[in-house]
């Protein structure tokens, strides 16, 4: 087992360098001068040349490739100055000549915009968007496990039809056409019978009772995030469902005297959700860059909305930090995943 995780964690490792070498590359050849943006209104030939130093900027490609790389990694190597502890807030680990090997949360560098770090502008944004793919995982894995159950207990009928033919048309709308059509008409027309609002965020400040929760307005976005996922999971569920009630040991626990009740939950629900947790693990990393766009259309709070504004700003800092957490989310999940499987099912280690 140890040895399946460590094999998933270099390959984890490896595909982030993979990110980090083509993201880099990709958006050192757009136009645009990060030094002026920097530099404000005090763009002078020693505040441009500093701004190149401290940025590496002043060295060839490869060299900042290898500057960029130093600044991200937890273990990295640095001069040991006032100025770096107090730029990287690393922990010595020990000392070479006249540099030290340290310990440091991944240093993404500073906004062109607004000068602030870009770790921190990504973790106020994140948990907006964890909620908001959060709830659009829930909503689609109930409801899927639960339509797609119904919709295979009575196959081939009207009610199986009807489902199936509505799931397909969840799969090919996409996301962010389903947004537009699912804010206007439950947030606009009808909202006065809904109470929901076009745009809206998770959490309000009020000039009285302060900051707090306001859970309806999380509806929409997730519901429109959670569409494809949701007709996936229950078309996944009703073909698994139908397999499963086909074998014998079905036929077996019928026979010993299960009520029709005991075997659905207990045996050919349990043994049908193995396609479906491929699904959600998936689908829960997809819905982290999926919701990119329904965060621009609700006026959501999140990575999504946060990086858009950047890429109109030419703020690379801000958009190459939010593309390496999206991909680190995803091998992530994926290596969670994995060992998921590897424990429950021995074979997968093989």
């Amino acid at each position: 087992m140890l040895r399946f995780v460590g094999q998933r964690l270099l390959h984890g490792l490896l595909i982030m360098m993979g990110v980090v070498v083509t993201v880099f590359f990709l958006f050192n050849v757009l136009p645009g001068d990060p030094v002026a943006m920097l530099a404000g209104q005090r763009n002078d030939i020693a505040t441009r040349e500093a701004i190149m130093v401290d940025l590496g900027l002043d060295k060839p490609l490869p060299a900042q490739l290898l500057y960029y790389l130093n600044d991200i990694s937890p273990v990295s190597i640095h001069p040991h100055t006032p100025d770096n502890q107090q730029k990287y807030h690393y922990q010595r680990l020990f000392t070479l000549t006249n540099k030290v090997v340290v310990l440091k949360v991944p240093y993404l560098r500073r906004s062109f915009q607004s000068n602030k770090p870009v770790t921190a502008i990504l973790l106020d944004h994140l948990v907006g968007t964890l909620w908001l793919a959060g709830a659009a995982m829930v909503l689609a894995t109930i409801l899927g496990i639960f339509l797609g159950m119904v919709a295979a207990l009575k196959p081939h009928s009207i009610l199986d039809h009807a489902l199936v033919t509505t799931s397909v048309l969840g799969i090919s709308v996409p996301s962010f056409v389903a947004a537009i059509v699912i804010a206007i008409t439950f947030g606009f027309y009808w909202s006065n019978f809904t109470g929901l609002s076009l745009t809206g965020q998770l959490y309000e400040i009020d000039a009285f009772t302060g900051r707090h929760l306001v859970w309806q307005n999380l509806i929409l976005p997730a519901f429109a995030l959670g569409i494809r996922p949701l007709a996936v999971i229950m078309q996944l569920t009703r073909a698994s469902m139908i397999d499963v009630l086909a074998q014998d040991f079905i036929r077996t626990a019928r026979a010993k005297g299960l009520s029709y009740r005991q075997v659905i939950w207990r045996h050919a629900l349990k043994n049908a959700l193995n396609p479906v947790i491929t699904a959600v693990s998936g689908w829960l990393a997809s819905l982290m860059a999926g919701a990119f766009f329904i965060e621009y259309i609700f006026n959501w709070k999140g990575l999504g909305s946060v990086t858009l504004h950047a890429v109109e700003n030419l703020d690379f800092p801000v958009v190459i930090g939010a593309t390496l957490l999206v991909a680190f989310l995803f091998v992530l999940i994926n290596i969670l995943v994995d060992m998921l499987y590897a424990f429950v099912d021995p074979r997968v280690k093989l």
